[in-house]
């Protein structure tokens, strides 16, 4: 069954969503569990992108709006 508890932070609910996924790979998973596993696994998604958006925000007002888009160079 899919867990109900709220994660404390980031990194536990990336750590559930790792656990989900190993979990939604296991052929003998029932379907009722699975989708229980896979709505637990949305809902974390969101309270990730979330996080992360709230981060961003951080991060603008700190940069003073000025944040550029990440350039990697490929070597």
């Amino acid at each position: 069954m899919a867990q109900t508890l709220s994660p404390n932070n980031f990194e536990d609910a990336v750590a559930r969503l790792e656990t989900i996924t190993q979990a939604l790979q296991n052929p003998m998973l029932s379907l009722e569990d699975a989708l229980a596993q896979y709505q637990e696994g949305v809902e974390l998604v969101r309270f990730c992108q979330e996080k992360l958006a709230a981060a961003e925000q951080v991060l603008q007002k700190l940069d003073g709006d000025t944040l550029q888009p990440l350039e990697l160079n490929d070597e």
